[in-house]
């Protein structure tokens, strides 16, 4: 069995990998006469908003309530941490708006500007967690604790299919599908 902490280690490296490919792609819809790979495009934004906003966050919210109830001394970290986590849902919507609006037609620089904003976002977010967000939680949190963690991010459910599925779709040099044509 993981733990916990692995888990999440997990998490965020996978999520890294999906924002750093979504941003290869954005970037090279900028190109001209380019063919966005929109399906590709869909997957991940998906995955951005199923994995990391539905499941991932919420059991990290878990986390944080317990770490609050331990170490009230860190809420101000802890808070900052859980408005993270909703600022991180709108940014999603607004990724969504903006891949529906660059499918419709609109200026891909939009598209492009949502993804950096998101990945930025998000990677500064994961970053805080691990260098100060777990560390704190291995030196708080007790046996019963961790027992708890530890079940809940067992219980994910599998997004490899998922990320599976993006890595076929995204074209070379970022996934195995057909490189984009011009």
């Amino acid at each position: 069995m993981k733990s916990a902490l692995t888990i999440i280690r997990d998490e965020h490296r996978t999520i890294s990998a999906v924002l750093h490919a979504l941003k290869d792609l954005a970037r090279a819809a900028q190109e001209p006469g380019a063919r966005p790979a929109f399906a590709a495009l869909r997957a991940m934004v998906r995955y951005i908003d199923e994995f990391p906003e539905k499941l991932h966050h919420p059991k990290e919210d878990d986390l944080l309530a317990r770490l609050v109830a331990r170490a009230p001394e860190h809420r101000t970290l802890i808070e900052k941490l859980k408005a993270e986590h909703v600022e991180g849902a709108r940014l999603v919507r607004e990724l969504e708006r903006a891949l529906l609006f660059f499918e419709d037609g609109a200026n891909a620089g939009e598209f492009l500007a949502a993804v950096n904003a998101y990945a930025e976002f998000h990677w500064q977010h994961m970053r805080k967690e691990e260098q100060e967000l777990l560390p704190l939680a291995e030196r708080v949190l007790g046996p019963t604790d961790w027992l708890a963690l530890d079940a809940a991010f067992e219980a994910n459910p599998d997004f490899e299919k998922q990320f599976t599925r993006i890595v076929n779709l995204a074209p070379a040099p970022v996934g195995l599908g057909e490189r984009a044509r011009v």
